[in-house]
């Protein structure tokens, strides 16, 4: 992108994700929301504006899967489309699941409102092909 990362009005991020060189070698890429209260509020809803030229894999960043717990990273997590013009889409907790690559090691807590610290925004590109992408989000709405 032109331009800096963050202005007034959005933020706009271009990803260039390499392929995966081998089994303990990958890359990600991924757009991380600090959640103001470093946790979800009861019964969260999260609406998002947004523009992407991929579809956009929401995380939410909960300890147990992460650094802190198992170390996975197979966060619960859900999938708005891509999108040219800008769109609203709001998502519930309902809307997401762990990832299908989820290891059998990795013990389901559900989601823990208190546990979840950040959202990640993650253009939808694999690891096998890598690839590019671009999101562009006006606006983030967690209630």
């Amino acid at each position: 992108m032109n331009g800096p990362l963050v202005t007034i009005e959005r933020v706009e991020i271009a990803f260039k994700r390499v392929s995966r060189i081998d089994r303990l070698n990958n890359s990600w890429v991924e757009l991380i929301y600090d959640l103001p209260n470093k946790q979800l509020p009861e019964q969260a809803s999260i609406t998002l504006t947004y523009q992407s030229n991929k579809d956009v894999v929401i995380k939410l960043s909960q300890k147990d899967y992460g650094v802190e717990g198992d170390k996975t990273y197979s966060h619960y997590q859900t999938v708005l489309p891509a999108v040219n013009s800008w769109t609203t889409q709001t998502v519930t907790l309902d809307d997401f699941q762990r990832p299908s690559w989820t290891p059998t090691s990795s013990i389901d807590k559900g989601i823990i409102n208190e546990h979840v610290s950040a959202l990640y925004f993650v253009p939808n590109l694999t690891g096998a092909r890598g690839g590019e992408a671009y999101i562009k989000i006006q606006s983030v709405l967690v209630k």
